[in-house]
């Protein structure tokens, strides 16, 4: 799987995303220039933010196991990494800081650029655990860590999707007909505003990837086009019980006002 995946202003789909692996390193800024820091990414590995506030090489991204990080190569701008999910939960990566660790799943990177602000989202859909198998007597026990089949945390905006989708099927009509982008947006809006078609659609697309039932369109064995995403998930999700009926009660619950 892939360590991050990185979604610039304005994508318009999967094809414009791009997708590093353990040890690459993407440069951003207005005109990215290869360096020595990043002789490790494929070429071409640049993300091109053309606004005149930008710096030429503003910095860098560098792809681990399950989390990246972030160097700041500009001499004066601090550079804000927001958590999408986390109701204002934020970190500042100082000037010139190499290599800052971000922790989120999402994250939505904020760039002080003249008069405006510019963003790109960064997700980290990769998870890994020790074996519960192995003896916790010392680092030397553990062998590798394990690498979790399906990744899924409960507290994030596409699993509500996930469990939205397997909602009809899960209230006891095993053979109901799936609802709609526009119906699992309107059953999550109570307790997520922003809730909209553009948005829903962006969590079914990744979960295709993140349950690794669609591989990335650059990779050389991509294969056809997925048909019946939303049916694929849900049979998918109810086969290996990712989802429970229990998982339906949060959105049963009267959001606090």
């Amino acid at each position: 799987m892939d360590s991050i995946i990185v979604v610039p202003a304005h994508c318009a789909g999967p094809a414009d995303q791009i997708r590093l692996g353990p040890g690459e390193t993407l440069a951003f800024g207005r005109s990215p220039q290869p360096t020595a820091t990043t002789a490790a990414a494929r070429p071409g590995r640049r993300l091109t933010i053309a606004h005149h506030g930008v710096s030429r090489t503003a910095g860098d991204i560098t792809a681990t196991g399950t989390f990246w990080t972030l160097s700041n190569r500009s001499a004066q701008q601090t550079y804000v990494v927001e958590n999408p999910e986390g109701a204002g939960e934020h970190i500042k990566v100082a000037p010139r800081r190499v290599d800052a660790p971000v922790p989120f799943e999402f994250s939505r990177v904020v760039l002080p650029a003249a008069d405006e602000l510019l963003s790109f989202d960064v997700c980290a859909p990769r998870h890994d655990y020790f074996d519960p198998a192995q003896p916790p007597s010392g680092i030397a026990a553990y062998g590798d860590t394990t690498t979790l089949a399906f990744p899924l945390d409960r507290g994030k905006r596409y699993f509500q999707v996930l469990a939205a989708l397997c909602e009809p099927r899960l209230r006891g009509a095993p053979h109901a007909p799936l609802p709609t982008v526009d119906q699992v947006a309107e059953r999550l809006r109570p307790h997520w505003p922003a809730a909209g078609r553009a948005s829903v659609q962006w969590n079914i697309d990744y979960l295709a990837v993140k349950l690794r039932l669609k591989q990335p369109p650059e990779s050389a064995d991509a294969g056809p086009r997925l048909n019946g995403k939303k049916e694929s998930l849900v049979s998918l999700a109810l086969r290996f019980d990712l989802v429970r009926e229990a998982d339906l009660a949060p959105l049963d619950r009267t959001p606090a006002r």
